[in-house]
């Protein structure tokens, strides 16, 4: 399945995307802007050392789409469905679950870290049915 970037993406390539992604310095860059053909100028040379060849635009892309597809299922499990899932969700959930909560940052994706409220409000609703 070719998406609009080319060839289609593998888990490796993936998985390199996601680990320069959860580079602290990359992170701050994409938060602070929305102009960021630059930033995955970086990235995309980076994944050249990994022997990836991907252009800053792939990269861009890639990073949107596993962005949206991490949303719709988070927001989903938020919701209390887990029917939802995506391949690489523990990864980017390191990542991008700080951006909801501060606290998380300091843990590394400690589920101890959620404020109480959600843990109750969960297990409140799966008690109701």
């Amino acid at each position: 399945v070719a998406n609009e970037g080319g060839k289609h993406w593998t888990v490796n390539e993936v998985r390199a995307l996601i680990r320069i992604w959860s580079d602290k310095n990359i992170q701050q860059q994409l938060e602070g802007t929305v102009r960021n053909k630059r930033i995955f100028e970086q990235v995309a040379a980076r994944l050249q050392k990994f022997g990836i060849d991907r252009d800053w635009k792939q990269c861009r892309t890639k990073y949107k789409n596993l962005k949206h597809e991490y949303k719709s299922v988070k927001s989903a499990q938020d919701s209390g469905s887990t029917s939802k899932s995506m391949k690489f969700f523990n990864e980017l959930d390191a990542i991008l679950g700080h951006c909801t909560m501060e606290q998380a940052s300091k843990s590394d994706n400690d589920e101890s870290e959620r404020p109480p409220e959600w843990t109750e409000a969960k297990s409140g609703k799966d008690s109701i049915g």
